[in-house]
């Protein structure tokens, strides 16, 4: 008897979903969110969009020393997006050091520093008030000190290293823990 017969209608289709979501990578409860593009309509699922890319994950301000880090960050996309790197921005002004409007802000990032990776509309990063996202980044590391805190998360949706804002996102750390990411779940 195959074992397809032995079981109700759709349970072996059920079967098949639940061992297909079982050998896909899980990115936890890190992805479950949804988030708003920098000054755009336009808003992102981050599972939808993420679930199994190793990421790069960054609290920013476009008014803070180390903005400058922008390049990097950018000169980072470039280097690893073909091995399935995702560079994601996050807007804050918990430290005091944003654009006062969200135009300004995308202003910076885009055409300042010709920003292509994805940058999201100013969220809480710190604190009580601190988005859920960042609170489980926090919880399997620490908390944003200041802006520009950096977040190598690999495809499971751990995250494997965090880097303070002094620490520039070419610095061979950052690199060794990227490549490590990028090589998580193959």
């Amino acid at each position: 008897m195959a074992l397809g017969a032995a079981l109700p209608a759709g349970a072996a289709n059920d079967a098949a979903a639940a061992a297909a979501t079982q050998a896909a990578p899980s990115a936890g409860p890190l992805l479950d969110h949804s988030f708003r593009r920098l000054h755009a309509a336009e808003t992102l699922n981050l599972r939808e969009r993420y679930a199994g890319q190793p990421l790069l994950i960054v609290n920013t301000a476009s008014h803070c020393g180390y903005t400058g880090q922008f390049k990097e960050l950018e000169a980072m996309h470039q280097r690893y997006r073909g091995k399935g790197l995702k560079v994601l921005g996050f807007s804050s002004d918990d430290f005091n050091q944003e654009a006062d409007n969200e135009a300004k802000a995308a202003n910076v990032c885009f055409v300042n520093f010709g920003v292509s990776f994805d940058m999201f509309a100013p969220i809480h990063v710190r604190g009580g008030e601190a988005h859920p996202l960042f609170r489980e980044l926090a919880r399997q590391s620490q908390a944003p000190r200041w802006n520009f805190f950096k977040y190598v998360v690999d495809r499971r949706g751990q995250v494997i290293a965090s880097f303070e804002s002094s620490v520039k996102p070419d610095a061979p750390e950052v690199v060794a823990a990227i490549e490590q990411a990028i090589a998580s779940g193959r």
